[in-house]
């Protein structure tokens, strides 16, 4: 099993930066790949970004790419997404998740992950 817990929210104004970790419990989140996503207050939950077991690998929804950089440290069994230029429309609850899969895989629907941490709250203010 992989237990996910994130942190890192907080509010920010409009323009400034965050940084959200994910911590991976056990020895297996190296095995896994990893995602972040996120659900807006009445919004159905959207992929932001994904990266492969070895972080050889990432990918970006359109709206976040140039601004959100997703990487992941084995050794710390941590995932991170920095949170660049943030905008209001980047409010919402930001949510980790994990699936054992290696190779070049990343997911990017929420179907294709397993674990699922329980969120943690962004606020951009304008």
């Amino acid at each position: 099993q992989v237990q996910l817990v994130e942190s890192g929210g907080g509010l920010v104004q409009a323009g400034g930066s965050l940084r959200l970790s994910c911590a991976a419990s056990g020895r297996t989140f190296s095995s896994c790949a990893m995602g972040w996503f996120r659900q807006a207050p009445r919004k159905e939950r959207e992929f932001v970004a994904a990266i492969s077991w070895s972080g050889r690998r990432t990918y970006y929804v359109d709206s976040v790419k140039g601004r959100f950089t997703i990487s992941r440290d084995n050794a710390k069994s941590t995932v991170y997404l920095q949170m660049n230029s943030l905008k209001p429309e980047d409010t919402a609850v930001y949510y980790c998740a994990a699936v054992q899969r290696g190779g070049t895989y990343v997911g990017v629907s929420q179907y294709e992950y397993d674990y699922w941490g329980q969120g943690t709250q962004v606020t951009v203010s304008s």
